[in-house]
């Protein structure tokens, strides 16, 4: 297999989440959003998962809500930046969510909040998470989907085009939906299932935005960015298209965050299964109460102004 292409660098991500370690509890919103989302998911499933794991766990908030659910014995935090480890509770592990240790069939729940999405690997990570899993074990996972910080990266387009002369890119590319649902199939997940939420939250300025996201390790780490300081017309730039094209009435301004919600199972015999194509005991057209033509009938029979092309 190719390797895959090194679009974020790690070691700078894990260098900043150190950095913000101190106050990471200040500025966890939308992973306390998260963290809630997922735990009342589980909640809601009846069944047990007595081992789990909470990869990308960061200040351990997510593992904190975990262990509060009767159906949890154990939850592993797993965090390759030491800083924000040495604040989870119970079981951790310093460990990359490219490079998971776990025995293969040792897991019956990882779970994942705001982590997957700076993987340079996420094929070979849900891969990697699938076999991890017992059989009929769960996968939930959230991770910023594409429409994420649109109105900065819109700014931030338009004021280096003026300014430079050129872009550069200030925010990572964050996956579609579909494409999310492909890659569970394609990690071989049984029962994928991929839902998209919007969170708009507002700032006062764009300035304040931009502080928030330093302070929650999550600005730009792609290795493809410009990596000379920004300039300040650039910066004064950006605020003003983003305040003229995105300001509310009031002075405020949105920041969208689309959160992806991935779940999936490891396969196991006792799950759902299609039917084999043919073994179908009812008819369609009698559970709508309408009458089945022939394939030739019904195009001789439909509406030419409803044709494709018109």
């Amino acid at each position: 297999m190719p390797e895959p292409v090194q679009i974020f660098d790690r070691r700078l991500l894990i260098a900043r989440r150190n950095r913000v370690a101190d106050t990471a509890a200040d500025h966890e919103f939308l992973l306390a959003r998260v963290a809630d989302d997922l735990t009342e998911r589980l909640g809601a499933i009846n069944r047990t998962f007595p081992n789990a794991a909470s990869v990308g766990a960061y200040h351990g908030l997510l593992g904190r809500r975990l262990r509060r659910l009767p159906g949890i014995r154990t939850v592993t935090d797993v965090e390759p930046a030491a800083r924000l480890l040495a604040q989870c509770d119970g079981e951790r592990l310093a460990a990359d969510e490219e490079a998971l240790p776990f025995a293969e069939g040792s897991l019956d729940l990882i779970v994942s909040a705001l982590s997957l999405q700076h993987v340079n690997d996420l094929p070979g990570a849900l891969v990697q998470m699938r076999r991890a899993l017992k059989p009929d074990g769960l996968m939930l996972a959230a991770l910023l989907g594409g429409s994420t910080l649109a109105e900065l990266r819109t700014a931030f387009l338009v004021a280096e085009a003026e300014t430079l002369g050129g872009a550069s890119p200030r925010v990572a590319p964050f996956a579609d939906v579909r494409d999310l649902g492909g890659l569970l199939q394609r990690a071989q997940f049984a029962l994928p299932v991929v839902d998209s939420d919007t969170v708009t939250v507002t700032y006062a300025s764009p300035l304040a935005l931009m502080r928030d996201l330093r302070a929650m390790a999550a600005t730009s780490v792609l290795i493809a960015r410009r990596k000379v300081p920004l300039r300040r017309a650039t910066l004064a730039r950006a605020i003003e298209v983003y305040t003229e094209r995105f300001g509310l009435p009031g002075g405020r301004v949105p920041a969208t965050f689309e959160i992806v919600t991935l779940t999936g199972w490891a396969p196991h015999e006792s799950q759902p299964k299609p039917l084999r194509p043919g073994s179908a005991q009812a008819r369609l057209a009698d559970a709508l109460g309408t009458e089945e033509l022939p394939a030739e009938k019904a195009e001789k029979g439909s509406d030419p102004s409803r044709s494709p092309g018109v």
